[in-house]
């Protein structure tokens, strides 16, 4: 049973998306490893931006200074 763990972070993304995400990664599971789509998992987790950081900054602290 594969199992799918999908992090983003958390600015709006629409449920259409989210269906897509989940399509999306069932099926290359699917078309590369031949994987049976009805026991694929997907999980979608979403992050706030203050928890999420790179190069030692938060995503939070990385877009404000790019605003400026």
């Amino acid at each position: 049973m594969p199992f799918v763990n999908i992090k983003i972070t958390r600015e709006g993304a629409t449920a259409e998306q989210k269906t897509q995400l989940i399509e999306g990664a069932t099926q290359l599971l699917v078309d590369v490893l031949g994987k049976n789509p009805a026991t694929t998992v997907v999980i979608i987790e979403e992050v706030e931006t203050d928890n999420w950081g790179v190069g030692g900054k938060s995503v939070t602290e990385l877009r404000a200074a790019a605003k400026k």
